[in-house]
């Protein structure tokens, strides 16, 4: 499992996250970003794009070691 947190103060919603990882992000409704906090292995190569391409920065995984972009250093 990977553990990841999303700061929801600086998440602005632009979605890119749940367009690249539907199975670990959501949209409820225009604003409001729902996740797994413990995805699964499987689904490590999507959650490091999510990573990589959020905006502002918002997301942290622990567990994504080795894959491009997707350290959880490159969240901060």
């Amino acid at each position: 499992m990977m553990r990841l947190v999303v700061d929801l103060n600086r998440c602005q919603g632009y979605a890119q996250c749940a367009f690249l990882a539907p199975d670990v992000f959501a949209m409820h409704g225009e604003e409001s970003l729902v996740y797994n906090p413990q995805a699964e292995r499987e689904q490590r190569e999507r959650v490091a794009r999510a990573v990589a391409a959020c905006p502002v920065q918002a997301i942290t995984a622990d567990g994504l070691d080795g894959f491009a972009g997707g350290t959880s250093d490159a969240a901060h």
